[in-house]
């Protein structure tokens, strides 16, 4: 057979079977529901509108593109950000949806990068079992008993350290104060290190260089913040496993120091882990603790000067617990202090919901989702807004005022500012 009678049979073949392929391609398509998909705009190949979505905006603010695009297209919309087709909900129901049916219908889902510097075992990146597990460790050691025994006196004992640090009519930055007071609070209650020692401002030092690059674009080039700060994260998990190795000498040695009562020592004694997963552990935990808090004390002290009468109630509230305690005698702040500072919780909740301390949650669907009439498909990312709630109008009476008495009447209405 000539090659020519070949091309020619074969060519046949091909468009016989054609339109059969076509036929079952159109039915297969017919078969599936269509998907009902929020309104929105994907944007750019691959980029889709993460940078628009990542413009630095003020706190206070949704920011501009946040505001058009609720404007267009109401406040659950989809996208394409972070290189993923999302769902962005600014829908107060929605997110708290999302955060009812965490490991159910939704999973936590940063970026690679986010994974990449703080480590394959950080509980920002776990998912599943092992998630809960961490979870479970964590607060184990940060038990009820323990926050009224341990943490708070170590607050207070931090918070005179940093307070009397100060000289008189001197100007400070309230922002590196409030890292300075987290972080020492942290080094003391993760691994008993003490402020000012040698080693602790040494930490200190690589925790500020590997803290800009989390927070900067993942480029791994020579130069680049993300690579200073891959560097360092190496240099903090070195000493961190020199710790580890110290410490497990010293418990087989029965030479324990009743100092260290820290997570550390926890760890080593009430859990399975692997050196790895302890090392990314404590990195998180040193992540999440440090940065969350310190933003919030540098908001307050941002927020307060522009309410005379919420600072005039917070030292009312304050001076009336110190003439209190010293009726009885005693010196050092108790649970129930704590417990009667209902202004100064109210002063929180405001400065986390003006502050917007953490501006949206990186989720994703684990399975097809129905909500108001539109489908959330499995495998995309989903990111609730939180400050796009903790700023709707609707919700919250001026949301741009700082107004801390709004959580005196939301208490009493059984309010959390969680469901908000």
């Amino acid at each position: 057979m000539s090659d020519s009678l070949l091309t020619f049979y074969s060519l046949s073949a091909i468009l016989a079977l054609l339109p059969i392929f076509i036929f079952i391609l159109i039915k297969r398509k017919q078969s599936k529901p269509r998907l009902n998909l929020p309104p929105g705009n994907m944007g750019w190949p691959f980029l889709g509108e993460t940078i628009g979505y990542l413009k630095p905006y003020s706190a206070t603010t949704i920011g501009e593109f946040m505001e058009q695009h609720i404007a267009r297209y109401g406040t659950i919309y989809k996208s394409k950000l972070f290189g993923e087709p999302a769902i962005v909900s600014a829908d107060a129901g929605l997110n708290r949806f999302i955060l009812q049916n965490e490991g159910k219908l939704f999973e936590c889902s940063y970026p690679r990068s986010i994974g990449g510097i703080l480590g394959k075992w950080s509980m920002l990146v776990l998912v599943g079992d092992m998630h809960r597990d961490m979870r479970v460790i964590s607060l184990n050691f940060l038990s009820h008993a323990r926050l009224r025994t341990h943490l708070l006196k170590e607050v207070e004992k931090q918070s005179l350290l940093v307070l009397n640090s100060w000289s008189q009519n001197s100007i400070f930055s309230a922002q590196d104060e409030a890292k300075k007071f987290t972080f020492n609070l942290m080094a003391k209650h993760i691994m008993s290190m003490d402020p000012g020692d040698i080693e602790t401002e040494q930490l200190k030092k690589e925790y500020v260089t590997f803290m800009k690059g989390v927070v900067s674009a993942p480029l791994n080039l020579p130069g680049t913040a993300y690579r200073k700060a891959l560097k360092s994260r190496s240099i903090i998990l070195k000493f961190i496993e020199g710790k580890m190795e110290e410490r497990v000498r010293r418990i087989q040695e029965g030479n324990e120091s009743l100092e260290e009562d820290d997570l550390l020592n926890w760890v080593l004694k009430h859990s399975n882990l692997s050196t790895e997963q302890i090392l990314d552990l404590i990195l998180s935990l040193l992540f999440a603790g440090h940065e969350t808090s310190s933003v919030a004390i540098a908001l307050a002290i941002y927020f307060l000067p522009g309410s005379p009468q919420a600072i005039q109630q917070l030292r009312e509230e304050h001076r009336e617990i110190a003439r209190a305690k010293k009726q009885t005698g005693e010196v050092e702040l108790t649970w129930d202090d704590y417990k009667r500072m209902e202004f100064t919780h109210c002063v929180v909740n405001e400065t986390l919901r003006l502050g917007n301390v953490v501006r949206f949650l990186h989720r994703k669907a684990v399975k097809d989702v129905s909500y108001k009439g539109y489908d959330i498909p499995c495998g995309w990312k989903v990111l609730p807004v939180i400050a796009a709630v903790h700023l709707d109008p609707s919700l919250f009476d001026q949301p741009q005022h700082f107004n801390p008495w709004r959580w005196q009447r939301l208490r009493q209405l059984g309010i959390p500012l969680a469901t908000n």
